[in-house]
Formats: structure tokens, sequence, C-alpha cells
């Protein structure tokens, strides 16, 4: 008896493992198909070189070498990072204060207010740089028009001096929302007893804010910082759709991935284009990893 039991437990669990592999599969199908294969692929073809003599040929790990003393590669990273030190602080510290505020508020401007916060991170990122690019242009953009009303010359918000902080705002703009629902959802998972009971004691608002909430929420604190991090590291679609008004400023090489799409479609390197893809990606891994070890009780990941 208490072998026929048996059996028809492991029957049970094999058909529960199958039908687990069932649903998983055309997870794993796609998995492979459009991220392990062409990143093998793409792996391989950075370890070769193509030149019109020899054609292409195995180099090994030279074009990794390369990389990493390319003086526009560099440049280009150097400008990311700049952005990442500038754009980090400022998405996180809005996302935490919308976030807060929002934890705060109990009535129906709460909802209003979150959806109105959020929702620039539901327009493709395509578009809202479009849209921006549209109200930073000097002959028809809205702040043109603002600007004449007061009989004040208009900004050069896309010239060498105003680039910055055109790209800063776009991407502010784009992600804080995100970055505040995520925030906001820890918040809610607090409970509620902890702050009546910091009333009791004598705890304002701010107090309650800085000394409950704030460390309570440590770990998605992290979390959407090492987004951050990792979404600005690979600066893209705002400055190549803003180059098409700002050419002279916005160059080709602006940022790593930029460098990248411009090997490869402008100059036919496909090989080097790979191996700048791969160098970014390793600088991204190595940059997460840091913060991570650096965040390590923050985040509560232990070793």
């Amino acid at each position: 008896m208490k072998v026929k039991n048996n059996n028809t437990q492991v029957k049970s669990l094999s058909r529960q493992g199958l039908w687990g592999w069932i649903f998983t599969a055309p997870f794993l199908i796609i998995f492979v198909l459009f991220l392990v294969i062409p990143l093998v692929y793409a792996f391989i073809v950075s370890l070769f070189t193509y030149t019109q003599v020899h054609g292409e040929h195995f180099s090994g790990l030279a074009n990794y070498q390369r990389v990493f003393t390319d003086k526009i590669f560099l440049t280009g990273l150097g400008r990311v990072i700049i952005y990442t030190i500038v754009m980090v602080p400022i998405q996180l510290g809005l996302a935490l204060i919308f976030a807060l505020l929002m934890d705060s508020l109990k009535n129906r401007f709460a909802s209003v207010s979150r959806l109105v916060i959020f929702l620039p991170y539901a327009v493709p990122g395509v578009i809202g740089a479009l849209m921006w690019g549209f109200m930073y242009s000097k002959n028809m953009g809205p702040f043109t028009t603002i600007f004449e009303l007061f009989g004040l010359p208009a900004p050069e918000i896309l010239s060498s001096q105003g680039i910055f902080g055109a790209l800063v705002n776009v991407v502010t703009w784009q992600w804080t929302g995100y970055y505040m629902v995520i925030l906001y959802s820890a918040l809610q998972s607090i409970s509620p007893s902890l702050y009546e009971s910091a009333r009791i004691d004598g705890a304002n608002e701010f107090k309650i804010a800085t000394r409950i909430k704030v460390p309570m929420v440590s770990g998605s604190l992290v979390m959407v910082t090492i987004f951050s991090l990792i979404g600005t590291l690979q600066f893209y679609t705002e400055p190549n759709v803003l180059r098409n008004q700002a050419p002279t400023i916005i160059q080709p090489e602006y940022t790593p991935n930029m460098y990248a799409q411009a090997l490869a479609f402008n100059y036919n390197q496909t090989n080097y284009s790979a191996t700048v893809s791969f160098a970014l990606g390793f600088i991204v891994v190595i940059f997460s990893m840091i913060f991570m070890r650096l965040t390590r009780k923050q985040s509560g990941l232990r070793d």
C-alpha cells in the first residue's frame, strides 16, 4: 500500500514538473533566441577584426585592448559618468519626496497626483524626447514664445552650454514617476502601527518620514538606484533623438552606445562595435556590483 502511495506521489510530482516546463517553455525559447544567442554571437564577433586587405580574421582580445585606450570611447564614457553623478541623485531625490508626499496624502487628490507623476513614464522614450525637442526649439518652441512675451531673448537650450541641462531634464521627467511608484509601494507595506507609536512618543511627520519611512524602504532605494545607474550608463535614446536638432553639439559618438551604433552603421566596423558594447556592459556590471557591495547592509543582502 505504501509503495502504491509513493508511486502515486512520484507521478503527481512528475506531472507538476512537466506542466511547469510547459508553461515556462515560451519564455525560455524567447529568452534563448532573442538574448542568449545574440549575446554569444556578438561576443564571438568581437573577437575578430575586419580589414580590407586581410578580410575578417581572429584577433582574440586585441579589440578589447584597443577599446580601453580609445579616446573617443573614454570621452563618451566620462560624459555618461558625469550624467550619472548628476541625474541619479536628482531622480532619486524627487522620487523619494513624491513618494513620501503621496504616502502622507489620504484623499482623492493623492490618486490623481500619482497618475500625473507616473504618466511621463507611460510615454515612449522617443516620443518624449521628440516632444521636449519641440519645446526646446528656438524657432517654434513654447519657451521662445514665453520669453518674447516678456521682451526677453529666447534661450539657446540646445547650445553647448544648455544641452547638459536639457538632457538631464528629459530623463528626469521620464523616469522619476516610475521610481516614485516603486518607493510608494514599499512605503505602503509598512505597518501603520509604527507611525501611531511614533506619534504617541511625540514624533512629528518630518521625523516619522526621516527616521521610520526612509530607513524602512532602504532596500527599495538601493534597487531604484541600481536601475537608475544602469539606465544612465547606457544613455542613448534622448541624445540620439535630440541630435537631429543639435548635430554640431551632439556628435555620433556622444555616448558609448551611440558610438557603437555609429561604428556599426556609419563606418561598417561591426566587430569593433560589438567590442564597444561588451566593454560598456562590463563596466555597467562592475559599477553595479561595487554599488551593491557598498550598500549591502542597507539593501538587506548578506554574504
